[in-house]
């Protein structure tokens, strides 16, 4: 008896199979880590928000009460001045924020006794998280502010 020592590989049609499966895993992982990351700059713009609320009261106790004093605050956000070097932790929490939403459009209104900030968020019909000088910090649908303040609806 005679044995043939043949090695039996793999079929057009298995490595056809394999390769779709792999096609359909890797969809399935790139849809869900989109979402993921929508959410993570979501996260992240709301803790620089944050951030920036925490040391605007900072700044208002330190400057006799008063949020916009001389180029303060307001500068930074509103005219988009982020260069200054007195409020560097606002600074970075404002650009940071921008980074993240990916659209660079904060909505600021700083007055001498109130200020509110307006991002958009990134992920679909999220709306815009927004921060104000009453201790608010959530989400809202419209980007705008009323008074210094974010909008009540």
């Amino acid at each position: 008896m005679a044995h043939y020592n043949r090695s039996r590989g793999f079929t057009l049609i298995e490595l056809l199979v394999v390769i779709a499966i792999i096609g359909v895993l890797s969809a399935v992982v790139l849809t869900s880590l989109g979402a993921a990351r929508s959410k993570g700059n979501d996260a992240s713009i709301a803790a620089n928000l944050a951030t920036v609320r925490t040391q605007a009261e900072i700044y208002y106790g330190n400057t006799l009460d008063t949020y916009a004093s001389g180029a303060g605050i307001a500068a930074l956000c509103a005219a988009n001045v982020l260069n200054m070097t007195s409020e560097t932790t606002i600074t970075r929490a404002l650009q940071a924020a921008e980074v993240a939403n990916g659209t660079a459009t904060l909505v600021c209104d700083f007055k001498a006794a109130s200020y509110g900030i307006s991002s958009p968020l990134t992920a679909s019909g999220a709306g815009h998280w927004c921060v104000d000088s009453i201790g608010f910090g959530g989400k809202r649908a419209t980007p705008g502010l009323s008074s210094g303040l974010c909008p009540a609806t």
